[in-house]
């Protein structure tokens, strides 16, 4: 392991480049109404959010190029002597390098021109759908600023759901985040909730779900890809944010930032508690408290025209108490239980830009990511009391060099990481059964990725994308990986419908359960149970799609089929909590999508509509991992736990007089897959909620928002599978008041 720390180690920091990937390149070619090109032309291009800016003149062709772009919604203005100012808005999605024409006008011809494209010019390019949220939008989501709150991903995302406290996005747990454009890894499946980062922090997210270019990695389900307020979007301003509701939970935070020409910064401090942390396993919330706190900063200094340094780091700390039914015959007789999860994660990231020359840029990114997992039954558990400690460490680096030029936006580089895990595991039978020993060990691995991406851009009107990603894992396996991946975006002139297609292998690394050893052996003597070490998934994608604007609207449909096979999964030791990854032998996942986007009709409203259909199965029997005897495969497909056919939000955001707002976001859910052979059916019910938001400002400095979750108070049984208590009900209503107070210093 030494040696392969050594390695990363002059990897990173003697030749390596690379590119984080929250940046995209802005292009463009001005010319008169004669077409021919303008030079020294002053364009701009400001973000819509902050004061981020660039500017700079057009070149002897009227050409101009903006690189390392944050991804994000902005505009860009052009001026010059003799013609009329014009603007286009434009959207940046991480990686593209949409192609902007202007044609100045003569004052004659017409007094100003603002130009709005349809849908996102980088999306044309782009074969992967995208969904991008920034902070008012999660502002004003019901219930999405809350620390541990993923409904800034739900609401928008389709096919993306909550079910037994995990995320699950295209039936599938492994979902990537990229923070500052970083991939921080965690190998462990299932055994963190709520999100990476507070919501509070975030400027806007960029979520991709399929058809990843072969930079963005491998994670199937879903990628994150989050870009942190920066204090671009302040100037030397604090903002103290408190919030409590019933359930007696609050979520508080303080933040400041500000920023020179040169050097933007911002950091914040939060704490959180409530009583309902967990889903419960009944319709009474008890022994269900959970609290946490953590703290955020980001810098970026720019050093000079060409080089710009980017610091990101966060540390939380979040504690559960698990609930558990009461009227459950394997309860101890007169025993109140007392399981807990306790949780850490801390990452630290950072990232030097180098711009050569237009269109070739490149970053060195190092980075190190904590996480700990720590969960204890009540020593008087019945019939077993279980106890389970992981910590993982994980230092590493990512890469790519980008080099656009004509028609092609080129990138190549590569992604590594060592990890070191410490884990315990004892477990206790009190049904009289026996005991077993305490385990503790410390397994090791390391991933290494390298990558090359091409996105040819014919014409205007076809792209094309192709890469290559090729991945060594080390661990109790030991495994390699091809992973081709070609698509292809046409577009239809004068309409400007937007065709793609998508063809991908994909490879997620498996987590390092390593166990063995007497207590194992005493597992598999008393419960038949058996240890086999995990293997790293493996998909294959096909993904069909198309882009519809109209008028300001954007209609955007595809069609996934994903086949797995080691399709991750977890499951329960002897109805304890404590849950362990298993590999299923195969997994087919398939369904289709759409989202709808409004524009601001009449200034005032914006509707949003995501509507998912999908279909979860496997097959086969658990082939690593914690498992029991299987000499024969059950025959055919089965339902997964997290099958849901058909998953819809409907909502909105209207601005009111006074400066006031409010948004709703309607749920409607078919039901997940039922695991409880008592009760009729494939599925569970379906069940429909309602959240609101209503907010307004108070003068510059006070805003306050009352917000309701499942305000109809709609109570179902949720899902019955195994974890943290084996069935779940939907969340009782939530009714929460935040109030915001900014100040200067």
């Amino acid at each position: 392991m030494r040696g392969v720390l050594k390695l990363l180690a002059a990897l990173l920091f003697l030749s390596v480049p690379a590119l984080a990937t929250i940046f995209g390149t802005v292009r463009g070619i001005v010319h008169d109404p004669q077409h021919r090109p303008v030079a020294d032309a002053t364009v701009k291009l400001k973000a819509k959010t902050s004061d981020y800016a660039q500017t700079m003149q057009t070149d002897v062709e009227g050409g101009f190029h903006f690189d390392a772009v944050p991804l994000g919604e902005y505009g860009v203005t052009v001026l010059q002597a003799g013609f009329v100012t014009q603007e286009q808005a434009v959207t940046v999605l991480s990686g593209t390098a949409p192609i902007l024409h202007f044609e100045l006008r003569l004052p004659t011809q017409a007094q100003s021109v603002t130009v709005s494209a349809d849908s996102a010019p980088a999306q044309t390019e782009s074969v992967t759908p995208t969904t991008l949220v920034d902070r008012l939008k999660i502002q004003q989501t019901p219930g999405a600023t809350r620390s541990n709150s993923l409904a800034m991903i739900t609401d928008y995302v389709p096919g993306a759901y909550f079910t037994h406290d995990q995320l699950h996005v295209r039936g599938g747990h492994q979902v990537s985040w990229l923070i500052d454009g970083v991939a921080i890894p965690n190998t462990n499946i299932a055994s963190n909730l709520g999100p990476q980062v507070d919501p509070k922090d975030i400027d806007a997210v960029e979520m991709q779900r399929g058809s990843y270019a072969a930079d963005f990695g491998d994670r199937t389900y879903g990628i994150f890809d989050v870009l942190p307020r920066t204090g671009f979007e302040r100037n030397n301003e604090a903002e103290l944010t408190l919030g409590a509701g019933n359930l007696y939970q609050t979520d508080d935070q303080i933040n400041f930032g500000g920023h020179t020409n040169r050097f933007a910064y911002y950091a914040s401090a939060n704490g959180n508690r409530t009583n309902l942390g967990l889903q419960t396993p009944t319709s009474v919330v008890l022994h269900d408290a959970a609290n946490g706190y953590g703290g955020f900063v980001s810098l970026i200094y720019n050093a000079d025209s060409q080089d710009q340094l980017r610091f990101v780091g966060q540390t939380r700390r979040d504690f559960y108490q698990v609930p558990f039914d009461p009227n459950n015959p394997l309860n101890s007789p007169g025993m109140t239980l007392r399981d807990a999860n306790r949780e850490n994660d801390s990452f630290a990231a950072f990232s030097w830009i180098r711009t050569f020359s237009p269109g070739l840029v490149l970053t060195v990114s190092p980075f190190f990511h904590y996480n700990s997992a720590d969960y204890a039954s009540d020593p008087n558990d019945f019939p077993s009391a279980a106890t389970q400690n992981r910590s993982s460490k994980y230092e590493g680096g990512q890469g790519t060099m980008s080099w656009i030029k004509g028609p092609n936006n080129a990138r190549v580089g590569f992604y590594s990481f060592a990890q070191q895990d410490d884990q315990f595991f004892h477990v206790v039978y009190n049904d009289g059964s026996g005991a077993v020993a305490p385990l503790s060990q410390n397994p090791d691995g390391s991933l290494i990725a390298v990558y090359a991406e091409d996105q040819v851009k014919v014409n205007s009107w076809l792209t094309l994308n192709g890469g290559l990603r090729q991945t060594h894992f080390s661990g109790a396996v030991v495994e390699n990986a091809t992973s081709p991946r070609v698509g292809a975006s046409l577009r239809i002139p004068k309409l400007n419908w937007v065709f793609r297609g998508f063809y991908g292998h994909f490879y997620q690394a498996p987590p390092l359960g390593t166990l063995s050893g007497p207590t194992l052996n005493d597992i598999q003597t008393q419960q038949q149970l058996d240890f086999v070490p995990l293997r790293g998934e493996r998909d294959e994608e096909h993904q069909f799609g198309v882009t519809i604007p109209f008028k300001g609207w954007t209609l955007d449909a595809d069609n996934f089929l994903t086949r797995a096979k080691n399709f991750f999964d977890h499951n329960s030791l002897n109805n304890s909590n404590v849950f362990f990854p298993v590999d299923v032998q195969g997994a087919r996942i398939n369904g289709w999508e759409v989202t709808l986007r409004s524009p601001r009709i009449q200034n005032r409203a914006q509707l949003y509509l995501t509507y998912s259909n999908q279909l979860a199965l496997g097959f086969g029997c658990v082939i690593g991992g914690l498992i029991g005897p299987c000499a024969v495969p059950p025959p055919g497909f089965f339902l997964l736990d997290h099958d849901q056919r058909n998953t819809l939000h409907l909502g909105g955001q209207y601005t009111l007089p006074w400066r006031a707002y409010a948004s709703a976001d309607v749920y409607y859910a078919s039901g997940f897959s039922n695991s409880n052979p008592t009760i009729p059916g494939d599925h569970l019910q379906p069940h429909t909620t309602l959240d609101v938001s209503l907010g307004k400002e108070f003068g510059e400095r006070f805003s306050l928002s009352v917000q309701g979750i499942n305000v109809a108070n709609r109570r179902v049984l949720l899902d019955n599978s195994f974890t943290f208590g084996g069935t779940h009900y939907l969340n009782p209503r939530e009714i929460f008041v935040q109030v915001r107070y900014r100040f200067h210093y």
